[in-house]
């Protein structure tokens, strides 16, 4: 007996302009180090075209760039649209295809950024002719930014830009890999890096030395200690992946050869915090909690002692469910995904912009910063689905 034929879904009729997009972007070799410039005058090209107003924030070298495009009505309050363009390097030998070269099989769409995040920016980018062609009542901000992945350098210009604007953005959505699901916040970081500074000499006189690895060993002991009390005391957010702060060295360097005491030491950590949390003073406190032991290292030898320094931060993004703008949109929004622990810009452009946000966005951060990362063509036809809805929802607004 014959089998009945199986029903075939129909892709999105966006997909495949997805598809070029996403091959283009994947092929412009974004690593942080790297300029994004040329990415970026190929964004800047294409929107132009369509007809949306440009607006180009350069850092000071003129190497990295952010990119503000704008549909619709400036005079009304709008929506925006965030991503980063930069994405980590791709050195691994495990690469079954060139990480910047897409390469489509089984479904995924693989290459450097492919989640994390230039899927989403190519569903924006095969978005924007219906977005042009829409009778706006209410302005979409397209806009994209350099050197997130090493501590959101340029989204604060992005926000400060918005927030400037005679009428400036009332909510943003912020394309993080979500799975296409509704995430309302994300844990803030602070890094740091702490240099420790003794005296050297042949390791059988060590008693009369002071030993920079041990000291910072002591330091590191006030750091893990005060992360068992996050993990232990709180604050708590039972939504977030990990409910409470977290605080861990991350990488050290010290000592020439085994039998020299080490002169020098250095480390690197990182606090995440919640919403709850006071990361500045919290950091603060840490630091001051090792000044007997930098007392202590100068009092053995003059010119000893601790130095902190801080490699970047960026904040929390706390809970927009409550603002206007979250409300106006909320029938479109997908299922709650929680809180996540990762970063994203959408703590930038609610501290410095004043801007509620929310992450959607397709694929899993499961694949990012990995070898032969992917995103399902399914998720890039659900963030077509959802912007195809926030098009529709702005031109009867």
């Amino acid at each position: 007996m014959s089998q009945p034929a199986r029903a075939i879904t129909p892709s999105h009729p966006q997909l495949e302009q997805a598809k070029e997009h996403l091959r283009a972007l994947i092929g412009f070799d974004t690593v942080s180090k790297n300029s994004n410039r040329a990415l970026i005058d190929y964004m800047a090209a294409y929107l132009g075209q369509l007809g949306a107003e440009i607006t180009l924030l350069p850092d000071a070298t003129g190497q990295k760039v952010n990119l503000v495009a704008r549909f619709g009505p400036e005079e009304q309050p709008g929506i925006v649209l965030s991503g980063h363009t930069d994405v980590v390097p791709a050195d691994e030998d495990t690469w079954v295809t060139p990480p910047f070269a897409m390469d489509e099989r089984d479904g995924r769409l693989y290459g450097r950024g492919a989640c994390d995040m230039k899927g989403f920016a190519a569903c924006v980018m095969a978005a924007a002719p219906a977005i042009a062609d829409a009778d706006l009542q209410r302005p979409l901000y397209l806009c994209f930014s350099y050197d997130e992945e090493i501590g959101c350098l340029g989204a604060p210009d992005i926000a400060r830009h918005l927030a400037a604007l005679p009428v400036p953005p009332e909510f943003a959505i912020i394309g993080e890999p979500s799975n296409m699901k509704l995430v309302t916040g994300q844990k803030g970081k602070i890094a740091m890096r702490a240099v420790v500074t003794g005296t050297s000499g042949h390791s059988s006189f060590s008693p009369s030395h002071v030993n920079a690895v041990e000291y910072a060993g002591q330091i590191l002991g006030l750091i893990t200690e005060r992360a068992a009390r996050y993990e232990s005391e709180g604050p708590f957010d039972a939504e977030f992946t990990v409910p409470h702060a977290t605080l861990l060295a991350t990488m050290i360097s010290g000592g020439v050869a085994t039998n020299v005491t080490p002169e020098h030491c250095s480390f690197t950590f990182e606090l995440r915090s919640i919403g709850e949390n006071d990361p500045e003073g919290e950091m603060a406190t840490l630091i001051e909690s090792t000044a007997e032991i930098n007392a202590e290292m100068q009092a053995r030898t003059p010119g000893c002692g601790i130095e902190f320094q801080r490699i970047f931060a960026y904040p929390a993004m706390n809970d927009a469910r409550n603002s206007a703008g979250f409300r106006a949109l909320a029938g479109l929004m997908p299922a709650y995904g929680g809180k996540v622990s990762y970063g994203s810009e959408g703590g930038v452009f609610e501290q410095i912009g004043g801007i509620p946000s929310v992450i959607v966005g397709p694929g899993s951060i499961d694949q990012a910063h990995k070898p032969n990362e992917f995103v399902e063509i399914s998720q890039i036809e659900s963030c077509l689905e959802f912007l195809g809805g926030l098009t529709a929802r702005l031109s009867a607004a």
